[in-house]
């Protein structure tokens, strides 16, 4: 077994500064042709040294030029494309004369942040138009009149539909995290925005890496662009150490995932996982399990969203459970660790999670879960970008029950001061002495860690994304019973012969439905109760014993399969934005055998 190194608590802000060539140039924000305004607000904002990105770009940016830059995440790509375009911005005109565009809503709010402190002391109005919030007020800010929009490619290009926004003024397109947005199926909209734009426009598209679809919307619209390469595909973060634990057919994954928590003792992470099922699966063991854990899904509200992130980057938050549409673009300044419940089928999508971390020139941890399946995905991060893995072992069970005592004893003594407990150390000295007592004890322990849980919930400490998830998902399942309903209620009004033959092809249907959920729900659970039931979780699949025939498991497994990529394809339509009225999440079909109630009520094995 080798030693576990943990990654210590991120440095007091005082006593840190960034290092490494990457986020430290020679450069004062003094030294540029900016306006007076501008500096107040960047030296007010904490800004005083430029790291070398915005040294690179500032300059060529005021100047006029397109600029392809592609730099590391973290690196402080959104002041160098902001600063550029907010002191070319005319003030008080009140005529859109920039547009910057993001892959996520909660990007788009980071930048929009950004550019508000930075540009305090200008007279320049910004608008954020982004999907998840009630169009109304963006409809009247916009006629208010702002020089900047920022936004995600969806919201503005539905706001242009509507006649509520007019670019053809604008001198100024910014992309960031081109890549991702282009990859995200966004192509289509973004040109088309950046062609209502001024023909004589400026381009700036920032990316910590260049896709072919990137490199498509360079050669059709940047004009002999400056390109600054900060950053390469064999380029890893030099302050983040990869760690890889190799999975076991002995383990279920979502243990091993408890395991290595336990043993490494993250300080803050984000765990990624590859699709929506999985994150409300390891949300909700997590949540059972004690730790403080939100999760991050395209299904959740908007203001639940901005909710979660708030509390993320307060510090609040200890695990946040997302997928990589979800998050993208997220900024947590002194996140410790990001944690791959499984590795992504893109080698790249690895370097854009584990850039989550090591930012600013702070040191980060990149944990990865890595099976049979994740081999390719390894051999590439390994060859072609260089990733140099730490390969660990998962731990024994003793030693994991060894780590997890002393989380939950932490817990225990975290709960102490609000409980009077000097009056039952008689009765438990007794309990150790009975035959029994070790049984009563255990019963008392799973008791004490239900009503944590319960006390967390009621004392507004504990506000669960994951209950808005289940909330969401009832309310859509009870949609879809009301307008089967409603359906059958208009055919019984079409006539007696005609209603007789529907009702008996209802019947037929619904026997029919009814079965293959019944196989599905069955089949599921009784699995995941199996594999829970068992003190270490082993096996990866269901005992053969009692496991259903082979026809029926492959049909189920297609069923699955389908389920699951449409649910992946509707996350990133959803997360998209694309559109107010019929939004992608709601498209998504719950993934059939999955009901979160039912699996969250299992997942309190312990």
């Amino acid at each position: 077994m080798s030693t576990t190194e943990t990654t210590p608590e991120p440095e007091s802000t005082d006593d840190w500064a960034p290092q490494g060539d990457d986020y430290v140039s020679d450069r004062k924000f003094t030294d540029f042709p900016i306006s007076d305004e501008l500096i107040k607000g960047i030296l007010e904002h904490g800004y005083a040294t430029a790291t070398p990105v915005q040294a690179a770009t500032i300059e060529p940016g005021l100047a006029g030029k397109d600029l392809l830059v592609r730099a590391k995440t973290g690196t402080g790509k959104t002041a160098a494309f902001s600063i550029p375009t907010l002191e070319n911005l005319e003030a008080g005109t009140r005529k859109p004369q920039a547009v910057m565009l993001a892959p996520t809503r909660e990007l788009a709010q980071q930048i929009a942040a950004e550019c508000d402190a930075l540009v305090k002391y200008k007279d320049v109005r910004l608008a954020v138009l982004v999907g998840g919030l009630a169009i109304g007020p963006q409809q009247s800010a916009l006629e208010d009149g702002v020089e900047l929009i920022v936004g995600t490619p969806g919201r503005i290009l539905d706001h242009i539909r509507r006649g509520n926004l007019d670019l053809s003024e604008a001198r100024m397109a910014v992309l960031d995290e081109a890549d991702e947005m282009l990859s995200m199926g966004f192509f289509e909209d973004v040109t088309k925005i950046i062609d209502a734009t001024s023909a004589d426009r400026q381009i700036l598209l920032f990316s910590a890496t260049i896709s072919d679809d990137t490199q498509r919307l360079v050669s059709s619209y940047l004009k002999e662009p400056e390109n600054i390469q900060l950053s390469t595909d064999a380029d890893n973060v030099d302050l983040i150490t990869h760690v890889l634990y190799e999975t076991s057919p002995k383990f279920h994954k979502i243990r091993s995932l408890l395991y290595l928590i336990d043993i490494e003792d993250p300080h803050s992470a984000i765990i990624f996982c590859n699709t929506r099922e999985d994150t409300a699966t390891v949300a909700s063991f997590l949540d059972r399990q004690g730790l403080d854990v939100q999760l991050l899904s395209g299904e959740l509200s908007q203001k639940r969203r901005t909710q979660v992130m708030g509390k993320v980057k307060a510090g609040e938050v200890r695990f946040l459970v997302s997928t990589d549409v979800a998050s993208r673009g997220i900024d947590i300044s002194d996140l410790s660790h990001v944690i791959n419940y499984s590795l992504p089928q893109d080698a790249p999508v690895y370097l854009h999670r584990t850039g989550r971390t090591g930012r600013i020139g702070k040191k980060g941890m990149a944990i990865s879960l890595v099976g049979g399946p994740d081999l390719a995905v390894r051999r590439l991060l390994e060859t072609r970008h260089g990733i140099d893995f730490v390969v660990r072992e998962l731990p024994d069970p003793e030693e994991a029950v060894r780590a997890r005592v002393d989380r939950q004893a932490r817990q225990i003594r975290d709960a102490m001061s609000t409980l009077v407990f000097e009056a039952y150390l008689p009765t438990v000295r007794a309990l150790k002495e009975r035959p029994d007592g070790d049984m009563l004890l255990a019963a008392t322990l799973k008791a004490f860690f239900a009503w944590d849980r319960q006390r967390r919930m009621a004392s507004g400490d504990y506000d669960s994304s994951l209950q808005e998830l289940l909330d969401i998902r009832a309310a859509k399942a009870e949609k879809r019973r009301e307008k089967r309903g409603g359906r059958r209620d208009r055919d019984d009004r079409k006539g007696r012969d005609g209603r007789r033959d529907r009702d008996r092809g209802d019947r037929r249907d619904s026997r029919k439905r009814s079965r293959a959920d019944s196989e599905d729900t069955s089949a599921d659970l009784t699995e995941l109760d199996a594999l829970l039931e068992s003190g270490d979780l082993l096996g990866a699949s269901a005992p053969e014993s009692g496991g259903e025939p082979g026809k029926k498991k492959k049909r189920r497994r297609r069923r699955k399969k389908k389920t699951t990529e449409n649910s992946e394809t509707a996350e990133a339509s959803a997360d998209a934005d694309a559109s107010d009225a019929a939004p992608a999440a709601d498209a998504a079909p719950a993934k059939k055998g999955k009901d979160l109630d039912d699996l969250d009520a299992l997942l309190a094995f312990d």
